[in-house]
């Protein structure tokens, strides 16, 4: 069955359409996904072809060279990335060592937390991640029970671009599988959120207990057709 924009205020016919009217230069975007998987790639896409420029992308990678967020590193359009693993992308690389790209490095269990705190409303909590290390310069510490912990602040992005397999027309997600990772976190941090999906059901299709992420933090939904591309492809000799 398909969908169009007049059954329900929050569904999008293109995902050009879903980012109508939210984007603007300067904006912090997070992206969910892990690796490539779960990553909202035509959203990706229509955000670079809208040609918006110096974006902060948080989001726990960079993609590849040629797929994901390393389509808007080629075209030049993020000037800050706020990531825990970028190892896949030369392009990234290139740019961080000539100096063409801000980097915010994060611990990959501190990005997930401040995500989350970002979106339950706390500006900033105490880890021990990172205490003692390069990530701790410039950063407040506070001693707990003879223990030093590192305050690290909460993110709320502008726009959280997320992927989810299913939708009901309320915008409720279910995610798959590794697709999960991320996704659920960076779309409760967007003052706005926008999920892609593979298909949208009537609302009451879901059993309650199976919903990751409820209908209140996503704003818009649509329909696309997934790639699903491999990161590393490795192949059997014998």
């Amino acid at each position: 069955m398909s969908y169009d924009a007049t059954m329900a205020n929050k569904i999008y016919k293109t995902a050009a359409e879903a980012l109508d009217g939210l984007v603007t230069d300067g904006m912090m975007v997070a992206v969910g996904g892990f690796g490539l998987c779960g990553i909202p790639e035509q959203l990706i896409i229509a955000l670079r072809d809208s040609g918006v420029q110096n974006l902060t992308c948080v989001s726990n990678n960079a993609g590849v060279d040629d797929w994901g967020l390393g389509l808007l590193l080629q075209t030049k359009q993020i000037k800050k990335m706020l990531s825990s693993y970028v190892g896949e992308n030369a392009e990234f690389e290139r740019q961080f060592m000539a100096k063409e790209l801000d980097i915010e490095f994060c611990p990959q269990g501190t990005l997930a937390e401040r995500l989350r705190a970002g979106g339950a409303g706390i500006p900033g909590f105490y880890t021990k991640t990172g205490v003692g290390t390069v990530i701790a310069e410039g950063k407040e510490t506070m001693d707990f029970d003879g223990e030093t912990y590192l305050l690290e602040r909460g993110i709320v992005s502008d726009i959280s671009l997320v992927k989810a397999w299913k939708a009901d027309e309320d915008g409720n997600l279910i995610y798959r599988k590794t697709a999960r990772n991320f996704n659920p976190m960076v779309a409760t941090s967007g003052k706005t959120t926008i999920a892609e999906v593979e298909e949208i059901v009537p609302t009451g299709t879901f059993d309650p207990d199976e919903v990751h992420t409820p209908s209140i933090f996503v704003d818009r939904i649509v329909v696309t057709t997934s790639e699903k591309r491999i990161e590393q492809r490795t192949i059997s000799t014998s």
